[in-house]
């Protein structure tokens, strides 16, 4: 399956990463070759990607957020839990997995996708149904931050369960009452943190498979904070607990 992948930094990103088979890059017609295009266009000719320039509104016919450049590639190349857990050894650190529970925001999972890229995750799994993939809007709002990480689609509470066996500690993000306060979770060992729907929180069965839940304090008038920016939060306070290695 082949799709376009738009915008400079997701463009430049996938083919940095070159996880991907590429096969043609279009360029709209006279658009300034310089900076982060120029790079593009640099790394497209070492892979001798066919180059071909193309009117504005070709280009704007696959999105608007094209900023000039779209590179035709091979889907997605998802990966297992299993390898994000030998990522773990590779790297000698205690597994970091972030698990998104049927998310539909593509926005939502692109920033996520690009927090968890920066802390340092080993992998990010996603349910088989009812999600949000990794799709060129995906990529594109992660700015390429997928091209980098480790993303799978499995069961998710058989993945909880072979979580467990290898000593990973499940913590489900909650967004009421129900759950304790960041103080009080330990967050520095094998990890795999759990964030939900962005209506509807976790599903039953993925929140009853959790080891404990974590809330974050809130001070306000806004009831909580988006599936997006919650999760940035978690990530970012187990890779504070980790000492931001």
């Amino acid at each position: 399956m082949k799709e376009w992948i738009y915008g400079r930094n997701a463009v430049f990103e996938t083919l940095i990463a070159n996880r991907r088979q590429a096969f043609r890059l279009w360029l709209a017609e006279g658009v300034q070759e310089k900076g982060r295009l120029a790079e593009i266009i640099e790394l497209a000719g070492k892979r001798k990607i066919a180059l071909e320039r193309k009117t504005r509104q070709r280009l704007d016919s696959l999105s608007d957020g094209n900023q000039g450049v779209a590179l035709e590639c091979s889907g997605y190349p998802y990966s297992a839990l299993v390898d994000m857990l030998e990522l773990s050894g590779l790297r000698s650190e205690a597994p970091f997995i972030l698990i998104l529970d049927a998310l539909q925001d593509p926005q939502n999972l692109g920033t996520l996708l690009r927090t968890a890229e920066t802390s340092g995750v080993h992998g990010v799994m996603l349910p088989l149904k009812q999600t949000v993939t990794v799709t060129p809007a995906v990529v594109n709002a992660s700015s390429g931050a997928s091209e980098h990480l480790l993303i799978g689609q499995a069961n998710l509470a058989q993945s909880i369960a072979s979580l467990k066996e290898a000593g990973v500690w499940v913590v489900g993000l909650e967004g009421g009452e129900t759950g304790l306060p960041p103080e009080q979770v330990r967050l520095d060992g094998p990890l795999a943190l759990v964030v939900g729907n962005e209506g509807q929180g976790m599903r039953p069965l993925v929140r009853d498979s959790c080891d404990l839940l974590l809330s974050l304090p809130m001070k306000g008038k806004i009831e909580s904070l988006n599936a997006a920016v919650a999760g940035s939060i978690a990530l970012y306070l187990a890779w504070q607990a980790r000492g931001f290695s």
